[in-house]
């Protein structure tokens, strides 16, 4: 297939509340499904939810137990992978026809990761990927992935993959998805700055490769009434503004970033692009110099208790 239409979703989560999020997920899919899209991006922790403006109780030295009360919370609301919440999200997408990454809140044993999983046409789970790295008071709530889980699924319409968030910060992951041969490279992510933009430009510039960035829009109402975070307490406070957006593999903008709302983008992706791209920079290839730089990646899988 040398091209599709891509869609990046940009719609925040109801928080802590998992059948009113699948809903949301099934219909926002089929919205982006009934547009012509075969790939679909949902956003960072899209079922699970990103509580921002939250502390959980933390200060140095100390944690609060309304804060541990806050945490259980979370966890009951994540979901384990696999488990009948990752089947029921194959479902959605076996019957809509499209490939899919959305951002989840998984759940293993008592640690809580932040992780995008691929789903296939046909329901199936072809990929998982932890975020390696939390930001700031993430790693409290959040455990660390590994290298086992630098997916990058082989499709029939090309090559998945991709990093969370400020994972894309990181070059050492970026060169090991380019490495990887990703052609379609997927952030999600709940950074709403205006320098999002220019990142994902860079990283489609240095890849050559398509760029789908799907950012949360989220407003203070999205969760419970005891939901109480710093920025505000009015319903119609903005946590998340959006910013999502797609990126050809020359830098070009195919989707501008909207702000201030929920949307679905969507644009014609020809890989044709990514050949003609490489002709004159291909960083894992012609353009590299093996000979002075070298990239080690430990992809075995990590555990206390082996």
């Amino acid at each position: 297939m040398s091209t599709i239409i891509g869609a990046v979703v940009q719609a925040g989560t109801p928080l802590y509340d998992k059948k009113a999020t699948f809903e949301k997920l099934a219909d926002l899919i089929s919205d982006a499904a009934s547009q012509g899209a075969k790939l679909v991006v949902l956003p960072e922790a899209f079922i699970g939810g990103y509580p921002k403006g939250l502390d959980f109780g933390v200060r140095l030295g100390s944690r609060t137990p309304e804060g541990r009360v806050e945490f259980q919370r979370y966890v009951e609301n994540a979901i384990e992978v696999p488990s009948a919440d990752t089947d029921q999200i194959g479902k959605i997408v076996q019957k809509l026809d499209v490939y899919l990454v959305v951002g989840v809140v998984e759940r293993d044993g008592g640690t809580l990761y932040c992780t995008s999983l691929y789903f296939s046409p046909d329901g199936g789970m072809i990929g998982k990927h932890r975020k390696l790295m939390p930001t700031a008071l993430e790693r409290v709530v959040w455990g660390f992935g590994d290298g086992s889980t630098l997916a990058a699924p082989k499709t029939e319409i090309g090559t998945l993959g991709g990093a969370i968030c400020w994972e894309n910060y990181m070059p050492q992951l970026r060169l090991s998805m380019y490495g990887k041969g990703v052609e379609f490279y997927c952030a999600p992510t709940v950074d709403d700055r205006d320098v999002w933009l220019p990142t994902m430009q860079t990283i489609a510039l240095e890849g050559r490769c398509f760029v789908l960035s799907a950012c949360q829009y989220m407003e203070r109402g999205y969760g419970p009434e005891d939901y109480h975070p710093v920025q505000g307490e009015a319903d119609d406070t903005v946590l998340i503004r959006g910013g999502s957006c797609i990126i050809s593999p020359m830098g070009e903008v195919l989707a501008a970033p909207v702000f201030g709302k929920e949307t679905i983008l969507t644009a014609e992706m020809d890989k044709s692009e990514i050949i003609r791209g490489k002709y004159d920079l291909d960083v894992v290839g012609h353009y590299g110099r093996p000979d002075i730089f070298s990239l080690h990646v430990n992809e075995e899988p990590q555990s206390t208790c082996k």
